[in-house]
């Protein structure tokens, strides 16, 4: 699967976690930064992110910020996101099983690395049921 990935200066350390976790899951990653903790505005990079995504550039899109708040919240600004914000696991197969997210969004001082990656694990393996949670999503 193809995943765009993108943080800013909050979420650099847990990208940096969960790339290596990513190719080593077999996944072919498109980085958009950013790459260092200098200070920049999270609503660039998730709109990058998300407009790979929304034109199937990529499958699936993880965005990464202090809180995972303002990632969210800017990411589901684009019709053709359903961007879900995850702290446990069991949202994470929720929100793909029964909302079909396309971006996870993460919140870096929120959610440790380990749990993190458990996170992504589920999201990533987790199939969308269909059926009348399709019906539902098509009411967006």
């Amino acid at each position: 699967m193809k995943i765009a990935i993108g943080c800013d200066h909050g979420g650099i350390a847990l990208k940096d976690v969960i790339l290596p976790l990513l190719e080593k899951m077999g996944h072919q990653v498109d980085d958009q930064g950013t790459n260092s903790n200098v200070s920049v505005d999270y609503p660039l990079f998730a709109k990058t992110v998300c407009n790979l995504v929304a034109d199937n550039t990529c499958e699936r899109g993880i965005l990464i910020c202090g809180t995972g708040i303002g990632m969210s919240m800017a990411a589901n600004r684009n019709p053709k996101i359903r961007a879900a914000l995850c702290t446990e696991m069991f949202s994470a197969r929720m929100s793909r099983e029964h909302n079909n997210a396309n971006v996870l969004c993460l919140g870096a001082r929120i959610t440790g690395p380990g749990l993190a990656e458990e996170i992504v694990r589920i999201w990533l393996n987790t199939d969308f049921a269909g059926d009348r949670h399709l019906r539902r999503i098509e009411m967006f």
